[in-house]
């Protein structure tokens, strides 16, 4: 570097960058092992724009065939392709599922490990023992919430379980061998089905949606009134609204060709065995936080596995198999030919991860500017409510319960740290 003087030119001393730069932050995408999980996070699209922000994407080979997207795509994109430690070997995992306890044995200390709750999981004790020791940083985003209150993953899964489950059972009652080869409504001179929903939260809304657009009739019941008048509102007319009242919902019930069960679930407030007055071929979708418990004596059939042939021909058994009247046998019988079906987001997992991907890459574009997992806590209430583990803290309530430690507040090692 030089400048003119009177005496000519003059060298002089250049500047010289000595900041340091800023190691990239890699993003793990291992292979879902869960045949019943068959949503995945991040598109080609998306995996494009992380590694434009900066960071370094390895995906494991395989791990977006669920979405119908091969390796090349995601190379294409920026990724790079690697082995599944590779993948947990790096600074931010995502795995929407709850991850094997082996898998989290291979985690690098002191991650961040983004997933869906999973509190519902059979092996909760062990799999938070490990996350304790490994000191990762465990986020459930369906739980995050932004700065108006919403639920940025929480509300597009709710939406998505909606709506799905209202497609499904379109196509299962069209079904001409398997279901009763009928349309929802919409056919001038053909009297609707009915479809019952209970609760009035996003997901039920989304199902009400779905279901007038269909051309059925639609009943919405729910016991806070002010969420119900809210929902009602919303949807514009044409849904009739209804306080749970246990004649009401035990007429609706009986009536119903499709139930749709939302909100915090539990058991219904009706008497004797619910399930046995739906009436014939009946489809049951349960979104709640606790499937299962509206309807106890039906079987259970997760559609993230209704893919797989052996899973489609044991769910159609179970879907629709002519009801016993309850006699000498009936009630048992019934119980056993019904089937409560869950996780009807897994059935449409390409768009899940179309749906995730936008909010996913807000979400690591805010942790990469608050240079690193930790720092971003203390500015974002909603994660911190959303943290499940924290640094071998168990800092969730619930969590702590499920693993039989010692419940820390988070703001407490934040302000410690």
């Amino acid at each position: 570097m030089t400048i003119e003087t009177d005496y000519g030119r003059v060298p002089m001393e250049a500047p010289v960058e000595t900041a340091v730069p800023r190691r990239r932050a890699t993003i793990g995408l291992p292979k879902c092992v869960n045949k019943a999980e068959k949503r995945f996070p991040l598109t080609p699209e998306a995996v494009a724009a992380l590694t434009r922000n900066g960071f370094r994407v390895l995906i494991e080979e395989g791990a977006a065939a669920s979405i119908h997207y091969n390796d090349n795509a995601y190379i294409k994109a920026g990724g790079r392709r690697a082995s599944r430690h590779e993948t947990l070997q790096a600074d931010i995992v995502i795995h929407l599922a709850a991850l094997p306890v082996e898998d989290i044995k291979q985690l690098r200390r002191g991650a961040l490990l983004l997933s869906l709750a999973n509190l519902s999981r059979g092996n909760a004790r062990e799999v938070i023992t490990e996350l304790l020791h490994r000191r990762v940083i465990n986020i459930a985003i369906d739980l995050i919430r932004d700065d108006a209150g919403n639920r940025p993953f929480g509300d597009i899964i709710s939406e998505l379980d909606g709506r799905s489950a209202m497609t499904l059972a379109a196509a299962m009652l069209a079904d001409p061998v398997n279901g009763k080869g009928i349309l929802l409504g919409g056919i001038a001179g053909v009297v609707p089905c009915e479809v019952t929903i209970i609760g009035s939260c996003l997901a039920a809304c989304a199902a009400a949606r779905s279901a007038l657009g269909l051309g059925a009739v639609v009943r919405m019941f729910d016991d806070d009134v002010y969420r119900l008048r809210t929902a009602l509102r919303q949807l514009g007319g044409g849904v009739i609204g209804s306080s749970v009242h246990q004649h009401a919902l035990e007429n609706a019930l009986r009536s119903a060709d499709v139930i749709v069960i939302t909100g915090k679930g539990g058991p219904l407030p009706l008497e004797g065995n619910v399930e046995c007055i739906l009436k014939r071929k009946a489809l049951v979708f349960d979104l709640s936080c606790n499937p299962g418990t509206a309807f106890a004596g039906m079987r259970i059939v997760d559609l993230g596995e209704f893919g797989d042939e052996d899973a489609r021909r044991a769910t159609s058994f179970a879907l629709f198999n002519d009801a016993c009247s309850c006699g000498e046998e009936g009630i048992a019988g019934n119980l056993r030919r019904r089937a409560c079906l869950v996780n009807s987001g897994s059935a449409v997992p390409r768009t899940t991860a179309m749906a995730l991907s936008d909010t996913f890459i807000t979400l690591l574009n805010h942790i990469s500017d608050c240079e690193g997992t930790g720092a971003m806590l203390p500015l974002t209430p909603g994660l911190q409510e959303a943290t499940l583990t924290f640094m071998g803290k168990a800092v969730n309530e619930e969590v702590a319960l499920l693993a039989g430690v010692r419940h820390t507040d988070i703001r407490i090692l934040l302000s410690l740290s």
